[in-house]
């Protein structure tokens, strides 16, 4: 048997939770997967997948204030009269029809 070594990591129970499942159903040890991702940096001597910052900050709606919350109210509002967004009726409408279902 070839010599191992220990990883040790910690990490969100509900996200260890999450990926068992997901390993789970595939049939994939933790441990396995977690070699198999260390071997991928290895061999692409990258991170085997695109780490950027999302392209908006998410927003805590309960940390702004009543103007800051009118303000991008009245945002969204102006951008919907625009025609930039759409009804979620409308949307499910539009894609069932791009989707052809």
């Amino acid at each position: 048997m070839a010599r191992t070594a220990n990883v040790m990591t910690r990490i969100e129970p509900q996200i260890k939770e999450q990926a068992e499942m997901v390993l789970a159903q595939l049939g994939i040890s933790m441990s396995a997967a977690m070699e198999m991702y260390l071997r991928q940096i290895a061999l692409q001597r990258k991170i085997p997948f695109e780490v950027k910052l999302p392209l908006a900050e998410p927003i805590c709606y309960g940390s702004l204030s009543d103007d800051e919350f009118n303000a991008l109210m009245d945002k969204a509002a102006t951008s919907y009269a625009s025609g930039l967004c759409v009804k979620v009726e409308d949307f499910e409408e539009m894609l069932k029809k791009e989707l052809n279902v």
